[in-house]
């Protein structure tokens, strides 16, 4: 299995150099050249394996000049029952008849980025030693609240590496920025943000397309990759985890082989539901795609209407991970839309860089009615869908989840579509403590109370256990304070590698 650019075509290289790089040089995004099948037989087989054993047969499929044994190592070190608590990696949780929650936050960080953020230090450190990499790796991370804790963690102390991450200024919930700057490890950096993630975001990528900079990293030994998710070594792992859900309802018989089911995704930057749409491409059944979106809801009307247009009103709201109006991933979407056309998708994107917009053909919006729906929630919405959830089913969920099932519900109100609906579930509710108990027992609930009691108070609220993760952070000290302008970015990093 070779990859190729999002904005060129011709380049033909193995998955182990496409995640060592991370973003292609002229800022596309790199793909498999051809999507591998999966047919129903094998899918229920995989009924009775294990995660791991799941992980190991799809990303087989992707990644074909990893050995058995590489891939095994990687999956092995990745999935533990240390480090997620259980087994059962992503389990699913049965909320009715029809609504299954996707359990996805079991990991050290309590977010679904650790399903990912896990393994992709083992991806590419073995790539490195198979493209015979000397130079030592340097990460780089645009964060809107979950993905910079889940890298940290996952790249700590890991030989050849490097981590910086980057997340907006009083853009995170406070547990958000506890966890990443308390983070300990001897090759790690946190720095804030003046602006929003689309700011962050936009930075690391000028960063990677600095041929200057890469320049004087290579002097000095460096390489520049990502643990975002336009590394498709981020991206490919979460597509095991929709197979996995549906054959645990297969084993659970809650559904029956061949039948198909809704996924809906909580996304701000298009990566879980592109997962998800890749799984479907192998051949899981789908019937139909669900975006949810907050009130930054540029992904909603740009299905709706296939005009994407970033020049709107940017919203801090309760569901942070999601406060984006770049989607990045959405370009792989549109390049397996358009049949690989590079050219178009440059077009599009050199737009979206220079006009904030592009609008996509005819023939392309067509494709994506066919199989996505989408709508959005506003902070009054999120939060009543927690305490409905909690008052109805005695589950408490976080506000980025309560997000994905308000717009199922609006979906479901409006079609009568009855299809059997799995709903990513992409972070513990511990993690956003205070909106959560908010929403379910009003303001008088946190008023004077820090972080910590907040945690207790849930905790007794909901009956599950605080995340020993978040626990400890009352006790670790503060080791990053540092705060930049979104051009003062790059000097960071020169400062953190102490190069001039």
């Amino acid at each position: 299995m070779q990859y190729q650019s999002t904005r060129n075509s011709s380049i033909s290289i193995t998955s182990a150099e496409a995640i060592k790089q991370g973003l292609s040089e002229e800022g596309g995004l790199f793909v498999p050249e051809n999507i591998p099948s999966v047919k129903l037989d094998e899918i229920e087989k995989m009924a009775d394996m294990s995660y791991k054993q799941r992980a190991r047969f799809v990303l087989s499929k992707y990644l074909t000049d990893f050995t058995d044994d590489e891939l095994k190592n990687c999956i092995e070190n990745a999935y533990t029952k240390e480090k997620f608590g259980t087994e059962n990696i992503a389990p699913v949780y049965k909320l009715n008849d029809g609504m299954y929650i996707l359990e996805l936050w079991h990991g050290p960080t309590c977010a679904f980025k650790d399903m990912a953020l896990q393994i992709l230090p083992h991806l590419l450190t073995t790539s490195m030693k198979k493209t015979k990499e000397n130079d030592e790796v340097v990460i780089l991370v645009a964060t809107s609240g979950d993905t910079g804790k889940a890298a940290l963690e996952g790249f700590r102390d890991v030989k050849g590496t490097r981590i910086v991450v980057f997340y907006p200024n009083n853009g995170v919930s406070e547990i958000q920025k506890l966890q990443m700057i308390t983070q300990e490890g001897n090759n790690v950096g946190v720095a804030a943000v003046s602006g929003n993630f689309d700011d962050a975001q936009n930075g690391v990528k000028k960063i990677f397309t600095d041929e200057d900079y890469k320049d004087l990293l290579a002097k000095n030994n460096f390489k520049l990759s990502s643990a975002n998710s336009i590394n498709w070594g981020r991206l490919v792992p979460q597509i095991v985890y929709y197979f996995s859900a549906y054959a645990d309802m297969l084993k659970g018989e809650e559904i029956t082989l061949g039948e198909k089911i809704n996924i809906v995704v909580p996304t701000g930057n298009f990566g879980n539901i592109l997962a998800a749409y890749y799984a479907y491409k192998m051949g899981l059944p789908v019937n139909r795609f669900i975006c949810a979106s907050n009130e930054n809801n540029v992904l909603t009307d740009f299905i709706k209407t296939g005009v994407y247009d970033k020049n709107r009103a940017f919203h801090t709201t309760i569901s942070p991970s999601m406060d984006i109006l770049i989607s990045s991933n959405l370009e792989r979407f549109l390049y397996d839309l358009t049949g690989n056309d590079d050219s178009t998708i440059s077009c599009w994107m050199n737009s979206l860089n220079i006009k904030g917009k592009y609008e996509v053909t005819p023939d392309v919006k067509s494709k994506i009615a066919e199989l996505f729906s989408a709508d959005c929630a506003n902070d009054k919405e999120t939060m009543e869908t927690i305490k409905a959830c909690n008052d109805k089913y005695g589950y408490v969920v976080d506000t980025h989840t309560a997000v994905g099932i308000s717009v199922y519900e609006k979906y479901a109100a409006e079609t009568k579509d009855e299809t059997k609906t799995v709903i990513a579930s992409t972070a513990s509710p511990f993690k956003f403590n205070q909106s959560v108990l908010i929403a379910i027992n009003g303001h008088g609930a946190v008023a004077g109370k820090d972080e910590f009691a907040l945690l207790d108070d849930l905790a007794q609220k909901s009956g599950m256990t605080i995340p020993k993760s978040l626990a400890e952070l009352k006790d670790k000290p503060k080791l990053f304070n540092t705060v930049c302008e979104k051009d003062q970015m790059l000097q960071v990093v020169s400062d953190f590698l102490q190069i001039g």
